[in-house]
């Protein structure tokens, strides 16, 4: 045995008799909810998948956590690196020497940053070995004056595997003929891509003892680099480690040094939710409406109701009923809809894209070419929850309305 309620609530969301408008306008309520649920998921997905990726991109060629001193100049840096390899969370650490300069190659020039690393060691750091689009790191070997290009900056200098470009440092030095610019010629060795325009298009790794005497800094680094088991422990690490270096060393993790990127997807994501959140109440001003159109038409039957002994709660609960199923019905459709999209859609885009003619995230202008996706329980019941909450919310008004109905005004023109 179910409720009277229940079935009454059940049987007017039908209303099959006499207004078919009705219906229709719940049809219509249902399918706004389901969109504006569906959106916030797919959404909410799209903004997950793209901060995924911006840190798995970003953590592709920096640090976890980075350990220089004032001025980027280290001289006595290898009691240091030992120092950070005895950390339990610390799975490998590096040094490197930073530097700024320019290539040349057939006339054309391009600045870049120039990272002087230890290959076999550096590997250990970052993942770049599995981002070599030609060569390898390996073939960065000391005195050989190998230099590994990012995909974008061979592509501009015109540059391939094994040939020569020049690269120029801004350090100069002083001849008969005044100060010029210390110049040196390497062999690539290596094109990687990250995928990030501001790697690929300005960075170039040489092995450490040539950066050295490229920048003329003897046995001094700029910093070591580390690699922690598990990331997001690093802030905590580098409090730890902070403690136990000397007062002139300063240790920085990958959150604070890219706390930008991270923010702004944060900030978007949140500014998102509640815009299109909008969209979900929207359908609940549908139901609202869906609702008080039901009542003026249910107005004998609320009176017989009464007039059979009905209370006022049980009246208001005929319609909660009835919105709340709406909601419901909504709500589920969205989830399905949107968990579907959200799942397919690395498959979805490229074929609106190739419908369109046109490439919505062009990698020239953004970091991420692709609209990458990454669903997430917790988002989807949120949203799910929401979406029923504010179904709920829209039925108390029309509701208490029909309950206060008075059988005897109801009746007077039956």
């Amino acid at each position: 045995m179910r409720p009277y309620e229940l079935f009454i609530g059940l049987r007017y969301t039908r209303a099959k008799r006499r207004n078919h408008f009705i219906s229709f306008i719940s049809l219509i309520s249902m399918l706004g909810m389901a969109l504006g649920v569906a959106a916030l998921i797919v959404v909410l997905s799209v903004m997950n998948g793209f901060q995924k990726e911006i840190r798995t991109r970003i953590l592709g060629i920096a640090p976890h956590l980075q350990i220089s001193e004032e001025g980027n100049y280290m001289v006595d840096w290898q009691p240091t690196l030992q120092l950070a390899k005895k950390f339990p969370q610390v799975a490998a650490a590096a040094p490197f020497v930073n530097g700024q300069g320019m290539v040349s190659f057939d006339q054309n020039v391009q600045g870049v940053m120039v990272r002087g690393i230890l290959p076999q060691d550096e590997s250990k750091v970052i993942d770049l070995s599995d981002k070599m689009k030609a060569g390898s790191l390996e073939a960065l070997q000391e005195g050989s004056f190998g230099i590994v290009l990012g995909s974008d900056l061979a592509h501009t200098l015109g540059a391939h595997l094994n040939e020569k470009v020049l690269l120029i440092s801004p350090q100069g030095q002083i001849t008969p003929a005044g100060m010029v610019p210390r110049l040196k010629q390497f062999h690539v060795v290596g094109i990687f891509e990250i995928g990030m325009a501001p790697y690929d298009n300005a960075l170039a790794l040489i092995h450490l003892n040539d950066a050295q005497k490229l920048y003329q800094t003897g046995s001094a680094v700029s910093g070591i680099s580390a690699r922690l088991h598990d990331l997001d422990l690093a802030p905590r690490v580098a409090i730890e480690m902070q403690r136990v270096l000397p007062r002139n060393t300063y240790v920085s993790d990958w959150t604070r040094q890219h706390s930008n990127y991270f923010r702004a997807v944060q900030i978007e994501k949140k500014m998102m939710f509640i815009i299109l959140s909008l969209i979900v109440a929207v359908a609940a001003f549908n139901i609202v409406s869906t609702l008080v159109m039901a009542v003026t038409d249910k107005q004998a039957d609320i009176a017989i109701l009464r007039t059979l002994g009905a209370s006022p709660a049980s009246i208001m609960k005929i319609f909660i009923v009835q919105g709340a199923l709406i909601g419901l019905i909504g709500s589920v459709l969205g989830v399905g809809g949107g968990v579907l999209l959200s799942l397919n859609i690395d498959t979805v885009v490229p074929f609106i894209e190739r419908l369109l003619g046109m490439h919505f995230l062009s990698k020239e202008v953004y970091f991420i070419s692709e609209l990458p996706s990454d669903l997430q329980r917790g988002d989807v019941l949120i949203v799910a929850c929401f979406s029923f909450f504010i179904s709920l919310l829209a039925t108390i008004y029309p509701s208490w309305r029909a309950s206060r109905t008075q059988p005897a005004e109801a009746l007077r023109y039956e």
